[in-house]
């Protein structure tokens, strides 16, 4: 029963991961959407692709951070570091 019970607690932990990635991958591609066309309109516009687009940087680094939680969320079943109270040394 107590197996059960733990199944169910991870089984919901990895439906919330899934769910919070979902949301941040949203906004990744609203604001990125967002960034990229103040970019068109203040310089691309005028420069087009010749100047060095500085959206990319934005993209690449919260990308970096979107991946991230792309494996956690449908990837890695365990924790990779336990929680505090499973190191309780026993006496």
């Amino acid at each position: 029963m107590a197996d059960g019970k733990i199944n169910d607690n991870e089984d919901l932990r990895t439906t919330q991961k899934r769910a919070d990635f979902k949301k941040y991958l949203y906004a990744y591609i609203i604001i990125n959407a967002i960034i990229w066309v103040i970019w068109w309109f203040t310089e691309g516009q005028a420069t087009g692709f010749v100047e060095y687009p500085w959206p990319v940087w934005i993209m690449v680094g919260w990308g970096i951070g979107m991946v991230i939680k792309y494996l956690e969320a449908y990837h890695v079943t365990k924790q990779i570091f336990p929680q505090q109270e499973d190191e309780k040394p026993e006496n």
